[in-house]
């Protein structure tokens, strides 16, 4: 089942995509919903994104080969991590499908995609265990984590560097059953392949995750997870766009423009 939050005739609602139609619910995944008679062609609709998360996680340093070939790239030691490291994220750097990732004016010229999968909480959960960990999970989306690397060498919490306005596009919408083994992530930059990964080739998994986070935190319904990627992604400019896609979910695109200031 594919979950698609969209706005259509200025309202916002949940609906179920089948096919290129989208049956609107009233209601939501989350909470409870209801079908409706009402039914959107789905090239008539604004998508949002999936979901305004009450928290925001995210998952760094998740894959080996991106560990490796960062550190190659700065000549330092790759070290892999010992454990699921989480951090967070904020929601004002949520954009849909489509929308404009806005660079910043002052930004260097090292502004960088990274494609995810991105978990969406589906039921509160705490003190998960690796065999109930998924019983939460709604489904999946993806996510394209925008880095701006000079800041990210200077900013200490990440608030500029991850967090400006526009860094974080997810969408187009949340996937429900997902074959995470058979899953590639794949990113083109202008129509042309860049990255080519096996999703769910990380060092800890979702399960892994899961149960780090709810050892402390409780998880809500809506609360995403961004799962971290892999290889080492180019430079983007100003008149670029990205594709991130993922097989058994869909395909993200936005495209890059540089922000005017009066």
């Amino acid at each position: 089942m594919r979950w698609v939050r969209f706005t259509a005739g200025g309202r916002t609602a949940y609906g179920i995509l089948e096919g290129e139609r989208i049956a609107e619910v009233a209601g939501d995944p989350f909470r409870g919903y209801t079908p409706t008679a009402t039914v959107h062609a789905l090239a008539a609709v604004k998508l949002e994104v999936p979901v305004v998360p009450p928290t925001f996680y995210c998952c760094g340093l998740n894959y080996a080969d991106h560990i490796y070939q960062m550190a190659a790239k700065i000549g330092r030691e790759a070290k892999l991590p010992a454990k699921p490291d989480v951090g967070y994220r904020a929601n004002n750097a949520l954009i849909a499908h489509d929308e404009a990732v806005v660079i910043p004016a002052d930004a260097s010229p090292l502004v960088q995609y990274e494609g995810e999968l991105v978990v969406v909480i589906g039921k509160r959960a705490k003190h998960l265990t690796p065999e109930t960990a998924f019983a939460c999970v709604l489904g999946y989306t993806i996510g394209n984590d925008v880095s701006e690397r000079t800041w990210q060498k200077s900013d200490a919490t990440l608030w500029r560097a991850k967090n400006a306005d526009t860094f974080k596009p997810m969408g187009p919408w949340i996937e429900t059953d997902l074959d995470l083994d058979a899953a590639q992530t794949i990113v083109r930059v202008n129509g042309r392949e860049t990255t080519r990964f096996r999703t769910n080739n990380m060092i800890f998994g979702i399960a892994d995750y899961l149960v780090a986070i709810t050892r402390y935190m409780t998880l809500y319904p809506g609360d995403i997870v961004w799962m971290g990627t892999d290889g080492l992604p180019p430079n983007i400019a100003a008149g670029d766009t990205v594709e991130v896609e993922i097989i058994g979910i869909g395909t993200l695109r936005n495209p890059f423009v540089t922000e005017r200031r009066a």
